[in-house]
């Protein structure tokens, strides 16, 4: 395993011409592994990308069976860990996790940078939070170092889940919700900060600008794309509810991201509307 001053001298390296450090991104086809990966490749990073296919431009290995994993790591300084599956967590998050830790300790990796979510410690009757919990819990007794960092919910989740529920009339949304959405480039910036520098552990927690109901981000959706719709909150029971009424999965202190809801769609939108006038 490599010292903190022997690390920091590779790392140091990739702001130059002669990068001497090679970077693994799981899940850099997403949403947010591909602007990590954009982004690293634009500081003129090695990067490599874990795809359990045998796309183009990728390595392969399976978090699900561990297949190429071991080859994948080899030589491999920094693994920048953004594989998630919401559906599937314990074989995907939990159990992916656990093998790509092993692989990676194995091959000497020197850093470990993994992406979680903001009060998964807050709201372990979510059970896709639990997991997110026990896997922040499993690189923290690896013998790798390593740097967690929490984020919000992003914005491009919340427009998926919003076009999603527009199934209706009428627009059902969960009365009371709390969101502070962040837009996933600016946690990429972040995250990519956090590989090109010394393992740092638990870092602070990073959030959007401005809290918002659940409802008030539907409102604000149908009014940027010129659509009528009634926004009707519903009470929702439960532990996992609540906490999502009583904001343990917020840090409004921590408002590292710039861009608002409401300026994310009038960007994703009155593109899309002017793209279109050009044809």
């Amino acid at each position: 395993m490599l010292e903190a001053n022997e690390l920091h001298a590779i790392i140091g390296a990739s702001s130059g011409t002669g990068n001497a450090s090679k970077i693994l991104v799981t899940g850099g086809t997403g949403s947010l592994g591909s602007l990590v990966v954009d982004r690293l490749q634009a500081k003129g990073c090695n990067v490599q990308i874990l795809s359990h296919s045998k796309r183009p431009g990728t390595v392969q290995g399976d978090l699900l069976t561990g297949e190429g994993l071991e080859k994948a790591v080899e030589g491999i300084d920094v693994i920048i860990h953004c594989a998630s599956s919401p559906t599937n967590p314990r074989q995907v998050d939990v159990e992916g996790t656990k093998r790509l830790l092993h692989a990676a300790e194995q091959a000497g990796v020197a850093h470990f940078v993994f992406i979680s979510i903001v009060g998964v410690d807050r709201n372990r009757s979510y059970p896709y939070y639990a997991m997110k919990l026990e896997v922040e819990q499993m690189i923290e007794q690896a013998a790798i170092p390593w740097t967690i960092l929490r984020a919000t919910q992003f914005h491009e989740f919340v427009l998926t889940l919003i076009q999603f529920l527009d199934r209706l009339p009428i627009m059902l949304m969960p009365k009371g919700f709390l969101i502070q959405p962040i837009e996933a480039s600016e946690v990429a910036d972040r995250l990519v900060e956090l590989a090109l520098s010394t393992p740092a552990e638990r870092v602070t927690d990073i959030g959007g600008p401005k809290v918002w109901t659940a409802a008030d981000l539907a409102r604000t959706y149908f009014n940027t794309i010129g659509q009528k719709r009634r926004v009707v909150e519903i009470p929702l029971p439960g532990k996992v509810a609540q906490a999502f009424r009583t904001g343990v999965h917020l840090c409004p202190e921590q408002k590292y991201g710039k861009v608002r809801w409401d300026e994310f769609l009038n960007q994703r939108f009155n593109k899309n509307l002017t793209d279109k006038d050009k044809h």
